[in-house]
């Protein structure tokens, strides 16, 4: 039986098509994730983005509990100004990371529990873009390494070019496999560029499923896990039933199906394809 459900955002419930369901979802997926909420399944959003990206589904759809946020380093509850777990980067392996990026002109942000910042200096098309993509404008900094400093950063992310780019950092980055955790993503109003999830060493949407159930007394094999790529696996793994969309990565969409009768493949996010996963599930 499921009691909770974990669902991805980009590429899930946000696709690419303007006024459809982007920069905010379908109303017709609103609509269902307030039913399911309201029989008393509560949905937890999981995305690497902030929370004050996915604040309006949040509260369009009246998910009034736990979600988790930029890769796994806030666990929160924006509605009622409720923080369960920060996890913050070491300073120093930070600035470290962050100095890489701007020696090879790679753009990246940071990002505190409230804010995020880039650097006056890598201004460009792509601050656009993801100002768009997150609902919410940069704070413009002269220097990242000096804000570094001053803030508590939960996440760095690192934006590549395409997948060979994004090949290039993973080496650049392999040193510090022990000292922070990496992931990457899309988003797919931006592809081929490749978002880099850098956070506190062990901290995961894998991490934090596990948090958010503990904390709610669910057992992982009642959850249902919900996403479209690979690096979603990290926390679908964990749960007793899985979803992937149409659009998802066909490694995913192999691991999901390992679960037998307690899997099913949508249809596309530009299909509202999670509306056929919930209809599976009977949700």
């Amino acid at each position: 039986m499921i009691k909770a459900i974990i669902i991805d955002v980009d590429g899930v419930i946000i696709g690419e098509k303007e006024g459809f369901n982007f920069p905010h979802p379908h109303s017709d997926i609103i609509a269902r994730l307030k039913s399911i909420e309201a029989k008393g399944i509560p949905i937890s959003l999981c995305t690497a983005k902030p929370h004050f990206s996915i604040e309006k589904i949040i509260t369009d759809a009246g998910l009034h509990n736990l979600h988790i946020t930029n890769g796994g380093g806030i666990i929160i509850d924006p509605i009622d100004n409720v923080i369960l777990k920060s996890h913050f980067i070491d300073k120093a392996v930070a600035k470290s990371i962050v100095q890489i990026c701007l020696d090879r002109n790679t753009y990246v942000e940071i990002y505190s529990a409230q804010e995020y910042f880039a650097q006056r200096s890598q201004q460009s098309e792509i601050t656009s873009l993801h100002t768009e993509i997150l609902q919410h404008e940069p704070q413009i900094v002269d220097s990242l390494l000096e804000e570094v400093t001053r803030q508590d950063i939960v996440k760095i992310m690192p934006i590549a070019k395409n997948d060979e780019d994004m090949q290039d950092l993973v080496t650049l980055f392999t040193s510090y496999k022990d000292q922070a955790t990496i992931s990457w993503g899309s988003h797919p109003v931006a592809l081929p560029r490749r978002f880099g999830i850098i956070t506190a060493k062990g901290i995961s949407k894998k991490q934090a499923a596990i948090e958010i159930a503990t904390y709610e007394h669910i057992k992982p094999e009642e959850l249902l896990g919900i996403g479209d790529s690979t690096a979603d696996w990290q926390f679908i793994e964990q749960c007793g039933y899985a979803g992937a969309m149409g659009n998802a990565s066909e490694e995913l969409k192999k691991l999901v199906s390992t679960k037998g009768k307690n899997a099913f493949i949508g249809t596309s996010v530009d299909e509202n394809g999670i509306l056929k996963i919930f209809d599976y599930f009977s949700l």
